[in-house]
């Protein structure tokens, strides 16, 4: 299994439009062969000085997949190509950390 921490930095006031075309993907993604967990998450302020500062132009999505195979398959996926064109306008970067349980 692998772990996926994409962080997705978009363009000022469009978090609201890119999360409602992202909800339309997750049913999508859910299907695919090797996919544990996908889902969209957004800061939080906990008051915990540890925490870095809240992003409210950023959506960190939270993944799983069986295996590096799996992901490859996810990411050119028909669904995922028509994804990006839709939030092309709004996305400014995306950083992906892939990770393995220790």
């Amino acid at each position: 299994m692998i772990h996926v921490i994409a962080t997705i930095n978009l363009a000022e006031g469009t978090r609201d439009l890119f999360l409602e075309e992202f909800h339309k993907l997750v049913p999508d993604v859910h299907a695919e062969d090797g996919c544990i967990e996908y889902g969209p998450t957004v800061d939080v302020d906990s008051g915990s000085d540890a925490q870095i500062p809240v992003r409210s132009n950023t959506v960190t999505v939270v993944e799983k997949w069986e295996s590096l195979d799996h992901l490859a398959a996810h990411s050119v996926a028909p669904h995922m190509e028509s994804y990006r064109e839709r939030v092309a306008d709004y996305v400014q970067s995306v950083s992906l950390q892939i990770l393995s349980p220790a």
